[in-house]
């Protein structure tokens, strides 16, 4: 039965599947690969700040691959830098399998970098191919769609981090790596025979200045991304990891266990935006998020960072304020991260669509890049409620970008 209704599926239903497939897949490999890193070189006596430094080129090649990726995948095909991405990682990951005494800090930057560049490759690919595989006017169906694949990858991130540690207990570092070099390895033959080879290429060969969007409804909403995204990573990348083992004394599984949470909580909530937003079948089916939706969403966001900045300030019950406030933040931040990604892909051209979606996941990257850099040096300095305060003015920025955009 389930192999009759899998050959009545449509071509781009079967072509989602095997995009979603490949996201899947690439994702756990690599939330997995965060944590073991993180846990491993914890391990060896590591601070975290040093240990989020071994991040920094994983986020900065990022920015470099989704502004060139975009152009790439317009030119080559969105099945060829998916295909690439799959491929990088499982390089990446190869050369972290070597003995321990190699792991020297460059050189695991280096291999992130290479993760940084295929991961991105392949969200760029995900998110572009969407626009293609839905017909033409279906913007309700394009929202759910991207709201599942956007909420799935992130709830299956933070499974990938409790895979992580799993297998870093059953099968140490070098033997948890070969396990998931080899099982993408698969997923990278399957994806090479079953994805469509002409799919997201532009009609006309982009030149490569084509890469800054020309459209001011995506140059806003990049803007606006980018510090929504460093919003979230002014704390969460370093600040509060280190915050929880300092101040709350977590070890490493309770800290890697709320972090996990969150991201899955996260997740799950971004794959049901389209039903909170109102947005979903009934009487508003057909009624789609505008630039005012993003606003208000935004302006909701702004308060929460605030309020446990403050509930820090004044010593109010500080375990709880931080913990459901940022559950509370983790939720309202997934509505406001799934309307987004509806956005940028109902404002990209057909044609070419993955110029327009790596543009704007340049920015995005560009976002966690300034996040993982505040957040290191502001902690350090100034503590956990200045990460807040500037939480809660990069979110009030995206907000009032957002009343640029098409209401």
């Amino acid at each position: 039965m389930g192999l009759l209704s899998l050959k009545t599926l449509s071509p781009a239903i079967k072509q989602y599947l095997v995009i979603t497939g490949n996201y899947w897949a690439f994702t756990l490999t690599d939330g997995a690969l965060r944590m073991l890193v993180v846990l491993y070189f914890h391990q060896l006596g590591y601070s975290p700040l040093n240990i989020a430094m071994l991040f920094l080129f994983y986020e900065i090649f990022g920015v470099i691959t989704n502004l060139v990726g975009g152009w790439l995948g317009a030119k080559l095909g969105l099945n060829k830098t998916m295909n690439i991405g799959l491929a990088m990682q499982i390089i990446a990951l190869g050369m972290l399998a070597v003995p321990a005494e190699m792991l020297t800090v460059i050189y695991v930057m280096v291999a992130q970098a290479l993760s940084g560049i295929a991961k991105d490759l392949n969200k760029m690919s995900a998110k572009s191919s969407i626009k293609l595989l839905v017909p033409e006017g279906a913007e309700g169906t394009l929202y759910q769609w991207v709201a599942i694949l956007t909420g799935s990858k992130n709830a299956l991130k933070g499974v990938g981090f409790f895979l992580g540690g799993l297998l870093l207990t059953l099968l140490e570092f070098k033997g948890a790596i070969i396990l998931m070099a080899s099982l993408l390895a698969i997923v990278w033959v399957f994806s090479l025979i079953t994805l469509k080879e002409d799919l997201g290429k532009a009609k006309n060969k982009p030149k490569f200045k084509e890469i800054f969007s020309k459209s001011s409804s995506i140059n806003i909403l990049s803007a606006a991304r980018m510090f929504l995204f460093g919003a979230r990573d002014v704390w969460f990348v370093v600040a509060l990891p280190v915050f929880l083992a300092v101040t709350f004394n977590w070890d490493h599984w309770w800290v890697g266990g709320f972090m996990a949470s969150w991201v899955i909580g996260y997740g799950i909530v971004q794959s049901f935006a389209p039903i909170i937003t109102g947005n979903s079948t009934g009487k508003n089916q057909g009624k789609v998020p505008t630039g005012r939706t993003a606003f208000l969403w935004a302006s909701s966001l702004t308060v929460i960072p605030a309020a446990i900045a403050l509930a820090l300030h004044f010593n109010f019950h500080i375990q709880a304020s931080i913990i459901i406030g940022l559950l509370v933040f983790g939720a309202v931040f997934a509505v406001n991260s799934s309307l987004h990604s509806y956005l940028i892909v109902s404002y990209a051209g057909s044609d070419g669509v993955s110029l327009d979606v790596g543009f704007y996941y340049m920015a995005n990257a560009m976002g966690r890049l300034i996040g993982t850099v505040l957040s290191g040096w502001v902690y350090q300095n100034y503590g956990l409620e200045a990460c807040l305060w500037i939480s809660s003015l990069f979110v009030a920025i995206a907000s009032l970008l957002s009343l640029k955009l098409k209401p």
